[in-house]
């Protein structure tokens, strides 16, 4: 597909009471950055039902224009539906670049529009930025199983696509809105939609973690060494005002649900402050936590990998540690 504009596009999700999700509005703080450079505007685009509210959100986060799809066909999440509205926008218009959040509906939906288009994706994205010797995108992922990272360009077809995960960038600060917003009238007819939400089914136990909305957040490792260890890890979060998050070590061994995993497998995560408890500092849990403001990491082992990466370091028993920082904080 040729290139219209030299605008970049964000696909802004939006949850189903027409609110916009997170990942869409951190996306426009790089966005912004990125367009100024390719010389063109940032542009964003916002499917739903009954999803002002999500504009609101996405105008007073500094876009520069707003396509809004907003019908029935669009209140459920479908992969036919949202297929054919962002490719209707993106042929419409002619971005150069675009960017998605690395969803479940993010990463469903991107590989059928690029498809589509002819186009290259670079999936689950930890950083993005411009080439200045092509005037290309540069996506940067991890790449061996999160040993290496890889900068990735796509030179030849358009618009250059990629996804990015949650919590890599962070919002900016709101501004005078001041957006163009233009009203797409599309329209999926029910027979070209093939699946159809039957029932909503909560993740067992009905747990459900903010980690990439939470400022803090105290996680755990093998260190902790077992399910009662958490215990302790729930002392210190719940002292902090924070939540409880763990490597993908404690995930494997049972200890915890996945829904507080950071890391590569995990969710990516930008909070105020993170305490790493108990954790190696694989590289593969420190491309899901880098962002944070600040690294405080609690670690017996004096060598280990997270303490190359922390702002403060504590070298000792996290059971020891621990009982006496929440003393402390009390």
């Amino acid at each position: 597909m040729e290139a219209l504009t030299k605008d970049l596009l964000v696909f802004v999700e939006t949850n189903e009471d027409g609110t916009a999700k997170n990942v869409g509005i951190e996306l426009l703080t790089p966005g912004r950055e990125i367009a100024t450079k390719q010389g063109g505007e940032l542009a964003a685009v916002v499917i739903g039902y009954n999803c002002q509210a999500a504009v609101d959100t996405v105008n007073a986060y500094g876009a520069d224009k707003i396509y809004v799809v907003d019908s029935e066909e669009y209140a459920h999440y479908t992969t036919d539906a949202y297929k054919k509205a962002l490719i209707a926008v993106i042929e419409k218009y002619g971005p150069t670049s675009m960017m998605l959040g690395a969803t479940n509906n993010g990463r469903d939906l991107a590989p059928r529009v690029s498809c589509y288009l002819k186009t290259g994706l670079t999936a689950d994205c930890t950083g993005v930025d411009l080439d200045e010797a092509t005037g290309k995108v540069a996506w940067t992922r991890p790449t061996f199983g999160g040993n290496l990272m890889a900068t990735i360009l796509c030179p030849d077809t358009y618009p250059q696509m990629g996804t990015v995960r949650p919590g890599v960038f962070k919002k900016s600060e709101p501004v005078a809105p001041h957006a163009e917003i233009i009203k797409e009238d599309i329209h999926v007819a029910a027979e070209e939609i093939r699946t159809s939400l039957l029932e909503v089914i909560k993740e067992e136990g009905g747990e459900t973690v903010d980690l990439e909305g939470a400022d803090v957040i105290v996680a755990g490792g093998r260190g902790v060494g077992g399910p009662e260890g958490f215990e302790t890890i729930k002392l210190l979060a719940d002292a902090m005002g924070g939540v409880v998050g763990c490597s993908r070590a404690a995930v494997d061994a049972g200890w915890i649900s996945h829904a507080h995993q950071v890391g590569q497998t995990g969710k990516t995560v930008g909070p105020k402050i993170y305490v790493a408890c108990g954790i190696s500092g694989a590289i593969q849990h420190v491309a899901g936590m880098s962002g944070s403001d600040c690294i405080i990491a609690i670690n017996k082992d004096a060598d280990a990998p997270i303490f190359d990466v922390a702002d403060y370091g504590v070298v000792g028993n996290l059971f020891d540690v621990i009982p006496a920082l929440v003393k402390e904080m009390q």
